[in-house]
Parts: C-alpha cells; structure tokens; sequence
C-alpha cells in the first residue's frame, strides 16, 4: 500500500458554521466541495492520514512532525472554544518518518514542539473528516523555510514510507491560497494575489507540478499566499504516478482564495519524475548564470566562497580592470536563494581602498553579518545567486517628486538615522512605498521630518 488518495482543502474558520454563523453561506460551493472529497477519502478506508498544516509548528530549515499518541485542539481563538478536535497519531509511521528522514540527510522529525495543541489548519480539515469517518492514525507535518525541492523530497518520504509500513494513506495538502484577492479583505488587495490563484489552480488541475515547483518567489510573497509549501510536499508523495484530478471548487469572496482539489494517483510514471526535473532544471540555470556573471559578481562569489570555506579573504586578483582597482564607489552585495533574499550588505559611499574592495568587503558581511539571517554555510554555496549594485554619489533632493522607484533609490535621513533602499525592487511599485520602508529601515516614524536622497545605481548580476 502507499498513497491511495490526496488533496487541496483550504483551513478557513468561518466554514464552520459555529464561527461562521451565517457568513459561511457565502462559501457553500467550497463546502459541498469539502463534503464530497472527505467522503470520496473515508470510502477508500485509509490507516493514516498525512496532513501538513502552514499553522502547525514552522522553522525556517526543519520539517516538524507531531509527536506523542494524541493531540487536541478547540477553535477557542475564534471564540467558538466549545468547538473541539481529537486525533489519535500514528506513532509507528512518525518514528519510522523521522528514522528515515535522519538516515538520508532530510531535515525532519519531531524534535522542538513549541505548541502541542492542533492547529486550525488541521482542525478544520479533520472536522469535515470526522463526519464520515473517526477511526484513523494521523501524521501531522509543519512546513518550513527550505527549498521547494526539499519539500518534494520529504513528500517522497513519506510515500517510502507508507509503502514500507504497508498503510493506505491518504495525504491532506492544508492551505488556503492568496490573501490578497479584495481591498475590502483583511490583508487587503495586490494584482500578484488573483494571479497566484489562477496559476496555482491551473498548475493543479493539470497535474503540472513542476510549474507548480517553479513558481515565481516575488509573486508567491506579494500575493501572500499560505498553502504553496503544502501542495509541494504533497506533490512528493505522488512522485512518479499517473494522477487522476478533479478541480471541485474555487472560490474567494472574503479576500482569500480557497480551492479544492483531488488527486488519485495511478500506475508508476517515469516520466513524472519532477524532482529530478526540478533538479536539473536548476542546475541548467545556476551554470548559465555563472558563465554569464562579469568580474565584480565574480569577485563577490570568489570572496564569500573563500570565506565560508577557509574562514579568510580572499587576495584580490590582479587582473582585475583598472576601475575595479582605482576607483572609489558604494557598493551593495545581495545573495538570493530560491528566489529569496538570502542576505545584504553595502555602503552608500566608499570606505575602502578601492571598489574591489569594497566589493570583497561587502560581499563577506553580506555572507555573514547581515542580522535578518544566519551565516551562510558551505553547502549553500552552490544554490546562491549574487548581485552588485555600485552606487553614484547620492544627490539631496526637495521633494518625494523628484524620486523615481524605478530609476532611483532613496536615503531617508532624520539626525543621525538614515535608511536606503536600492531602486527597482520587487514588490516596491510607488515611492510612497519606497521612502516608507526607507523609513523602518532606519527606525525613523512616519511623522517625523526628514530629508531626502536619491541615487542611481548600476547592477550587475
């Protein structure tokens, strides 16, 4: 036995007729959808449930799974505390889980529960389970910060091991979709959020996974979204298996995208090997970015290279062009990683030598010190990507007018704080937004008077 059955379901509370009290009406499509996949999953009998939840335990570079025989939870948070759920887990397929993740390098298991309680996430999709069906071991799983490849991999584990124990399982993708789709919503409205749940929905019905693998990160985080990591673990578990799908339901008329999916996986597929699609997909990429990087991204590479593995600077090469060598500018150094920013460090105006070093200088703290994130280790090397903005001379302007968030960055300057933004920024679209994360950049509150610079910027990548 392994996989005999998956879906998408979204985790709203307001579906619950004792929080919603009326207002879950307005989503009965979504319900009747519930409804039928719950069923359509008792009728298959399965051992466990696997359910991964964005609103169970979450770390930034390790998959939680629940540990203990047993958990609760009520929706007391959303003042329905009468309202509870129960769940018996299946310790044999956690221990066996997290033996077979320590064995092969993944980063998952049950260690560092911080809330034993079950999550709304996994309570709302159990309840609608429970009416057709209580007798269960369930498997709940955390997402994480890590790549959407990891993801896959642990969904491919948890299928190794459904097939090792020899349960019929059924896999519960939780997660709503963009929480951006309505200006009157709670998170209000972004263009990326309808977007997002046109894409996701699409890349779902087709079976797409590995579109739905290499989803733009940019767009993901404008839109908001909560479940994408979800369907990347599920998408794991059907690894290599025809998959029958049926698209029961979208909607989001609260300002957030709920969708329902299900997914009946078939006979092996070799050709649906999206792991490994993925796999060398980015390798193809990260070869094709570094033969076209010219020398200042290279000596930024050669400088956090050398440094994360011998704990040294690098010599600055000496062939390197005479402005590299002799003149003077500001420079910031970006990493990314999987499409996310990965760490960021420059100067407005030079303080080194020269801008070789300022770049070798930079590209090292952006490695190491910046405060949002850990040090970068060496086996992360190979999945950066790098960037280096060399700055002009800032210019004082008189007014926000005469700033361009496409064309220029901004200083925001109150005393001795300042905070600077690099222009053409994802997500930065107006310069009311640029000055105003200027601003919290350099802890300077919104009604406090400043000045104001600009600069232009060259990138290289």
């Amino acid at each position: 036995m392994s996989i005999v059955a998956a879906m998408v379901v979204p985790h709203p509370p307001i579906i619950l007729p004792e929080i919603g009290q009326g207002e879950e009406k307005k989503i009965q499509k979504t319900i009747d959808a519930y409804r039928t996949v719950m069923e359509r999953a008792a009728a298959l009998q399965p051992d466990t449930v696997v359910l991964t939840s964005p609103h169970s335990v979450m770390y930034a570079d390790y998959f939680h799974v629940s540990p203990h025989g047993r958990a609760a939870g009520d929706f007391g948070q959303f003042h329905a505390a009468d309202v509870r759920v129960e769940a018996e887990y299946d310790t044999d397929f956690v221990t066996g889980l997290e033996e077979l993740c320590r064995q092969d390098g993944l980063p998952a298991g049950t260690m560092g529960e911080s809330e034993p309680q079950l999550d709304h996430g996994t309570m709302v999709p159990l309840r609608f389970l429970n009416a057709f069906m209580t007798r269960y071991g369930l498997v709940r799983i955390g997402l994480s910060g890590l790549s959407p490849l990891v993801h896959y991999e642990l969904g491919q584990h948890i299928a190794q091991m459904a097939e090792k124990l020899g349960r019929r399982v059924v896999f519960i993708a939780s997660g709503d979709l963009s929480h951006k789709l309505a200006k009157e919503g709670p998170y209000g409205f972004a263009p990326e959020g309808p977007m997002f749940d046109q894409q996701v929905m699409e890349h779902l019905e087709k079976g797409d996974f590995l579109s739905l693998l290499q989803m733009d990160a940019g767009l993901c985080e404008a839109a908001a979204e909560c479940g994408l990591r979800s369907f990347w673990i599920m998408a794991g578990a059907l690894d290599r298996r025809k998959v029958k799908i049926t698209r029961l339901s979208y909607e989001g008329p609260f300002g957030v995208g709920y969708g329902v999916v299900w997914l009946e996986p078939g006979a092996v597929d070799e050709m649906r090997d999206f792991g490994e699609q993925l796999a060398g997909a980015q390798r193809a990429y990260m070869a094709e970015r570094r033969a076209g990087e010219d020398e200042l991204v290279q000596l930024a590479r050669l400088s956090i290279e050398t440094y994360v593995k011998n704990g040294q600077q690098p010599e600055i090469p000496g062939d390197l062009t005479t402005r590299l060598l002799n003149e003077k500018a500001g420079a910031f150094v970006s990493l990314k990683k999987d499409g996310r920013l990965r760490g960021c460090i420059g100067t407005i105006l030079p303080v080194q030598s020269c801008l070789a070093e300022e770049i070798v200088k930079n590209a090292i703290s952006a490695a190491t010190a910046d405060p949002r994130f850990s040090p970068v280790q060496k086996d992360e090397l190979d999945a950066l990507l790098y960037s280096v903005d060399v700055l002009a001379a800032p210019e004082l302007v008189a007014s926000a007018a005469l700033l361009d968030v496409k064309r220029y960055g901004v200083i925001v300057e109150c005393g001795s704080r300042r905070g600077l933004l690099l222009p053409d920024l994802a997500g930065v679209d107006t310069v009311e937004q640029q000055i105003s994360i200027a601003r919290q950049k350099g802890g300077i509150n919104p009604d406090e008077e400043v000045r104001l610079w600009r600069f232009e910027v060259v990138r290289h990548i």
